[in-house]
């Protein structure tokens, strides 16, 4: 556990928040009951080693691709995972200790997990802080500032690469949809205001002037936040890692890891690679490799992406500010439009799949309805309209919605970013600069945030997990409902 536990979240604005640790408590007679098959779990049901193909529209803009690796190698540190934390990982690596040679081993092509495949929306704060304050709210303000400048730095990066990210800082905006959620959203908002965080309320009105929408009460402003094209961004962080000099290597697929001082990876091609440092930047598939089977989740989200519209089609659907928003539902829906007038809506209830395993075609199927109800109940004009494209994926969720960044390891020379919890296309470059730290011997600077080195909740085995989370996921489905 933290050693700050945040305040125990209103029910009104919770988001996804606990959703998971009340579903895991629910199992906690369960657990008890059947200890021992918990234990030997891992044994019996093995996770499935194949990495999902990304089918997202981002992937359109997916950086071509590096050969895998063809040959034996001893680095200083080896990055498994070719995502925004491995990447940025190894960029920040570089930058700080431009000494030491850094390697990137991703399984398929850069950006195939969930940094390529996401919602778009650049959130600030970790998702258990997000319109929530702990019983530090000092912390909660710094955590605020680091997670807002962030994206000053994917700007700027954006630039140094001549790679268009499509990053816009035009903020992120929480609609409310109860009188409840308004009367909450205040209070939070009078106490930030009253710590220096620029957030705003806003009123019904200014929801239906600025989204052309009146299905919310009102809304909570961020101005820190804002929105992206997840694959160019991807794109930036390995032009930027590669011209700092790490070597990264696609379709290079990690299958034994032998740890020591001096760690040993094996790929499933046969080739091996000597490292003293080892980073895990592999989110929802970390437990594939062995580690931190009992930490984070493996819940499957889904996005949908609708046609181009023309100017004035936008400007008769009312979105006049092209700002991305999520509701304050438990299972949340969030919204953005790209720069080329695309309009995409993912969430909804999520999925979650026995030990890791793929989810049912069907499943998907009702998912993408309920996502195209969803748009027409916020935009009736838009009956009608179907999805050019339909995605799905994994995305890692702690039990308490709390992110963890830090090292372990018998001799501390394996480091890990997880359990964003959605918010992970800010905080993972976030996490790369300090493991870079980190690995650099300057942690001191980032010790006292609550989530360097961060013990997370323990998450049982399979089935109670499967029972757990299911059981949860019914539940909260019919609250929302």
């Amino acid at each position: 556990m933290f050693s700050q536990v945040p305040h125990e979240p209103r029910q009104g604005l919770s988001s996804r928040r606990r959703f998971l640790k009340r579903a895991v408590t629910a199992g906690g007679a369960a657990l008890m009951g059947a200890a021992g098959l918990n234990e030997v779990s891992p044994v019996i049901w093995r996770e499935p080693t194949e990495l999902e193909l990304n089918h997202s529209y981002w992937m359109g803009s997916q950086p071509p691709q590096n050969p895998p690796l063809s040959v034996n190698l001893t680095v200083d540190v080896a990055v498994i995972g070719g995502g925004l934390t491995g990447l940025s990982t190894a960029y920040f690596i570089r930058s700080v200790s431009p000494h030491k040679e850094v390697v990137v081993l991703e399984g398929r092509g850069c950006g195939n997990g969930a940094s390529g495949r996401n919602g778009a929306m650049v959130l600030t704060m970790t998702e258990d802080r997000y319109l929530n304050f702990s019983s530090d709210p000092a912390m909660d303000k710094k955590i605020y500032d680091l997670t807002a400048q962030n994206l000053q730095t994917l700007s700027k990066l954006s630039v140094e690469t001549g790679i268009d990210c499509e990053l816009e800082t035009k903020g992120a905006l929480q609609v409310l949809l109860s009188s409840q959620d308004v009367r909450e959203a205040k209070d939070y908002v009078q106490r930030a205001q009253s710590l220096g965080m620029p957030v705003e309320l806003w009123d019904k009105q200014k929801i239906v002037d600025a989204l052309g929408t009146d299905v919310y009460e009102g809304g909570f402003f961020d101005p820190g936040g804002g929105q992206v094209n997840p694959m160019k961004l991807v794109h930036v962080f390995k032009v930027a890692a590669e011209s700092a000099g790490a070597k990264i290597f696609e379709n290079t697929m990690v299958g034994k890891i032998e740890e020591g001082s001096e760690h040993l990876i094996y790929t499933t091609a046969g080739h091996t690679v000597r490292a003293k440092a080892l980073v895990l930047a592999t989110n929802a598939f970390t437990s594939r490799l062995g580690f931190f089977r009992n930490a984070v989740a493996p819940i499957r989200e889904y996005v949908a992406m609708t046609r181009r519209f023309t100017d004035q089609e936008l400007i008769d659907i009312g979105w006049r500010l092209r700002v991305p928003f999520n509701d304050s539902r438990t299972e949340v829906f969030y919204l953005g439009v790209t720069q080329d007038n695309r309009i995409h809506i993912g969430g909804g209830s999520p999925g979650y799949s026995f030990n890791n395993g793929h989810l049912d075609p069907a499943a998907v199927g009702s998912h993408s309805a309920r996502l195209q109800r969803e748009l027409v109940r916020i935009y009736p004009k838009l009956s009608g309209i179907g999805f050019e494209a339909t995605w799905d994926g994994v995305v890692d969720w702690s039990l308490n919605e709390s992110p963890s960044v830090g090292c372990s390891g018998k001799y501390r020379n394996i480091f890990h970013g997880l359990g964003y919890s959605g918010h992970g296309v800010n905080l993972a470059s976030v996490f790369g600069r300090i493991i870079a730290d980190l690995d650099a011997g300057r942690g001191d600077r980032w010790k006292e945030y609550p989530f360097v080195n961060a013990n997370l909740d323990y998450i049982p085995n399979e089935p109670i997990r499967w029972f757990a989370v299911r059981a949860g996921l019914a539940w909260y489905n019919l609250i929302d409902s």
